[in-house]
């Protein structure tokens, strides 16, 4: 079977390479005999010049008409790529006749005729010929590209152009008769670069001339007018002696992939990958790939990416594949040094050819005589989802024509590309058949821009509504999924651009609104527009929207004098923030609490701290998962409100003082409003940090809760300042008719730490008390890919035995840790090993522990936190 597939790639391999129409003049004959010119062709023929043995095998055939000089003709055309003529000749040599009595040993190359028939056009005849072939073949290979090639004629007699699609010849300061190959857009889109002969005339080889006959690779600037005169690279890239073709260049233009490549006649015999690095306004001297080349062709390279890493496709024939040529990948390494190379798999490589791939942005595309097309070669594309890659789709009529499409490219923006083609297309340039050569098509996509202008109504009065939120969803497998949210408290317009064939959805909301919602799609679109939809909201009870990130007050949330026990009119409030838990479940939340400023800094801190992990405790009691749940205590450090009496009152104490409400209010007369200050201060949050950006809830439903107004005649926030740091105050929340102590007596206890559930807590007694050398650990700078690994040590504390019931992490984190009982004064270990692949941006990274000890004063595990912060670089 390999022979075989070998056997047809030297025929085929012209549809790749093109027509170097290599030859030497034929001597003159006066009147030449058959013999003569038998023997004149098969000169031509052992010199590899084959257009000049055609001439001369056409012109015996008119003497002889002899039916074997029919096949040996149609041979010569096909591999020419003169598909009309070959068509012509395979279906005198295939006529039986008297005359011609080898026509059923010649049916085998039906298939040939049958391909030749299908690059004219020719579908439904060349289906009958496919059809007849299959019939009596005994050649599996070909049985099954027949079927293939049935399948593409059936596509292409339906196949309609693709819209929005210009295909115009690159013109003739770029293209020659003869062919041109590997055109490829530099990433500004000011240079083309491609391979050409560069010649309109049959190229005479010459042995003793010094003068080098072998393709190069020229650089095209563009230009008003089109393309100008391509200027072949200098010897540091074009050297002699090899055609120099298959010219690409990484992404950011630093770096020239091609190929020096062996032909003998029109058959490649070696094929290298080499590479030039940019230098100044030119190229360097190149330098072969050696990791990648071996005792086999690798042609065609091209720069991708897969699995987050760079690699270099290529198209190789060496042992192992699918067919003919196969598309491989290597992994790129560094220092010039690639990784072995990998098949892309059956789902891209056939029993036929795979040619001249091209990546971008997730998507191969690439050239294939295995997969059903519309002609020889065509242009094919497959998406990488990051495991595997998509069933190959044909790019379509005008793409891909009745011939050989290859070496498509498209720019960065995705507009703009190029490809080479041997179309009979307007402009085309051949030097014998329409179809013998390659010419270079520059590419031009349409663009259609598609936006939405939204805009938000009452249903009723027609009136703008301001303040309102608009959400836009688009259909992902199947289901709307969220992509933006839009707020705007200035008017009522809203506007997104949009992608192409997609379905979408817009929903309007606003504060004592019912929701409006608008379905449409931008599929099968040929010309720009924008939807403009109208969203009319019908008046509905009162709501209020809270947003992500943004604080929302609990105002029954009160604690009674220097204590964070949750008393019987907060656990309204929480109530409603644990209905709202379970109604959202994705919904992650930060309760925060705030002290006013009357107090110690550090006091008020640990205070708030403490009051938030009460109302923590709560939730976590009632069912909500703990790692839902954020509690932070930010003391006095945010207040929403300042006096400037409270502020004057820390200029004028000192340490001493005796601050009775007598004096209090002799300094302050108006202790009413100093009251109020202090406590809109005193005040417990919560807010949405993950899940959904917004929630709307019915007025009625936060009644309990009450509402985030102050009195607007108190000042905006200023942060207080102090003049004397070193009083102390156990931090009363109100002014009784008692004195201010200047004291906070000094508690011995086992530290604790703010990220272990203990912190706050008074009565240690019982528990284990899980003490961390280290709670943070800091990785530094890590390149991405890159493993990490720190052991992070805990002593136990406490006065019983401690356990481990589970530690969690993100997926980018392995955990190793033992669940044996850890006794008093006794360490443990986690270790914790970060994998940086799997994430692409900087963070710190949570690894949540939860100890089979349980809280009795919550009925909870005891919960404890660690961890690590990195910061991620290329």
């Amino acid at each position: 079977m390999h022979q075989r597939i070998k056997n047809m790639k030297k025929l085929f391999l012209i549809l790749a390479l093109g027509v170097y129409g290599l030859a030497l003049t034929a001597q003159p004959l006066n009147r030449p005999t058959y013999a003569s010119m038998i023997q004149t062709a098969e000169e031509q023929m052992e010199k590899k010049d084959y257009y000049r043995a055609l001439e001369w095998y056409e012109k015996a055939y008119e003497e002889s008409r002899d039916p074997e000089l029919a096949i040996l003709i149609a041979d010569l055309s096909y591999m020419l790529r003169d598909y009309r003529d070959a068509s012509r000749w395979y279906k005198r040599a295939l006529r039986p006749s008297r005359r011609n009595k080898k026509a059923e040993e010649w049916q085998e190359k039906r298939f040939e005729y049958a391909r030749s028939l299908k690059m004219e056009g020719k579908y439904d005849e060349a289906i009958e010929e496919f059809d007849k072939f299959i019939k009596n073949t005994s050649d599996p290979v070909k049985k099954e590209l027949a079927e293939l090639e049935k399948v593409g004629c059936e596509f292409a007699r339906v196949a309609q152009p693709v819209e929005n699609l210009s295909v115009s010849n690159a013109g003739k300061k770029v293209n020659t008769k003869i062919s041109e190959y590997s055109p490829y857009l530099s990433p500004d889109n000011s240079e083309l670069y491609y391979s050409s002969l560069n010649s309109d005339e049959i190229i005479e080889i010459d042995e003793e001339s010094d003068e080098d006959y072998h393709a190069k690779i020229y650089k095209s600037a563009r230009t008003e007018k089109g393309w100008a005169k391509g200027e072949a690279l200098d010897d540091k890239i074009n050297r002699p002696g090899y055609f120099n073709v298959n010219v690409k260049l990484s992404p950011d233009g630093k770096r020239m992939f091609f190929n020096r490549e062996t032909v003998e006649g029109n058959v490649l015999v070696e094929s290298k990958i080499y590479v030039s690095e940019r230098s100044g306004s030119g190229w360097s001297a190149a330098e072969e790939v050696e990791s990648l080349n071996g005792d086999y062709i690798a042609k065609s390279p091209a720069v991708g990416e897969l699995f987050g890493k760079e690699v270099l496709f290529f198209v190789s024939d060496m042992d192992g594949g699918y067919g003919g040529y196969d598309i491989y990948y290597a992994t790129y390494k560094g220092g010039g040094q690639y990784g072995d190379p990998v098949n892309l798999g059956p789902q891209i490589n056939t029993v036929g050819d795979e040619e001249t791939p091209f990546y971008r942005e997730g998507i191969l595309y690439f050239s294939s005589t295995g997969h059903p097309g519309l002609g020889g070669y065509d242009i094919f594309m497959s998406t990488w989802d990051g495991t595997r890659w998509s069933k190959p789709v044909n790019m379509g009529l005008g793409y891909n024509s009745s011939v050989d499409d290859l070496y498509f490219m498209l720019d960065k923006e995705g507009y703009t590309g190029v490809l080479a083609s041997n179309r009979p297309a307007e402009g085309a340039r051949s030097l014998k058949s329409k179809t013998c050569c390659n010419d270079i098509y520059n590419i031009s996509l349409k663009k259609i821009e598609v936006a939405l202008a939204a805009k938000i109504i009452d249903l009723d009065t027609k009136e703008p509504i301001t303040g309102a939120t608009v959400e836009l969803y688009e259909s992902k497998d199947g289901e709307m999924v969220l992509v933006d949210s839009k707020t705007n408290k200035a008017g009522n317009g809203f506007d997104w651009p949009l992608e192409l064939d997609k379905a979408y959805m817009v929903v309007g909301a606003a504060d004592n609104y019912e929701k409006d919602t608008v379905n449409f799609n931008t599929i099968g679109l040929l010309d720009s527009k924008v939807y403009e939809e109208v969203l009319a909201l019908k008046p509905g009870k009162k709501t209020i929207t809270i947003r992500r990130e943004e604080p929302f007050v609990l105002q029954n949330i009160y604690y009674d004098f220097d204590d964070d026990k949750i008393l019987p009119d907060a656990e309204k409030d929480l109530q409603v923030i644990l209905e709202l838990m379970n109604e959202f479940p994705d919904m992650v939340i930060e309760l925060s609490s705030h002290t006013d400023a009357r107090g110690t800094e550090a006091y008020n801190r640990n205070l708030s701290q403490r009051r938030a992990e009460s109302a923590r405790r709560w939730l976590v009691a009632k069912g909500i998962e703990r790692r839902r749940i954020q509690a932070k205590g930010y003391g006095e450090s945010q207040p929403k409100v300042v006096d400037e009496r409270v502020k004057e009152r820390f200029d004028f104490l000192n340490i001493g003082d005796t601050l009775t409400e007598e004096y209090i209010n002799s300094l302050l007369p108006d202790t009413a409003k100093f009251e109020a200050a202090h406590s809109v201060n005193r005040r417990t949050e919560f807010k949405i940090i993950d899940g959904p950006t917004s929630i709307t809830i019915e007025e009625e439903r936060l009644i309990q809760i009450g509402n985030r107004k102050v009195d607007e005649k108190i000042k905006e926030e200023v942060k207080p300042t102090r003049k004397n740091e070193n009083h102390e105050n156990p931090g009363g929340n109100n002014l009784n008719p008692q004195p201010l102590n200047i004291s906070v007596p000094v508690q011995h206890r086992p530290p604790i730490h703010q990220l272990s559930s203990l912190y706050g807590k008074k009565d240690l007694s019982g528990l284990p008390i899980m003490h961390f050398d280290e709670r943070v650990h800091d990785f530094g700078k890590v390149k991405k890919g890159a493993v990490k690994t720190h052991v992070f040590t805990f002593t136990n504390l406490g006065d019983v035995p401690l356990e481990i019931d589970i530690a969690t992490s993100c997926d980018c984190t392995t955990l190793d840790y033992s669940t044996a009982e850890v006794k008093p004064g006794e360490k443990g270990q986690i270790k914790v090993t970060f994998d940086s692949a799997k994430k692409d941006e900087s963070e710190t990274v949570d690894v949540d522990i939860y100890l089979k000890n349980i809280d009795p004063e919550i009925g909870a595990p005891i919960f404890e936190r660690i961890q690590y912060t990195y910061e991620l670089v290329e």
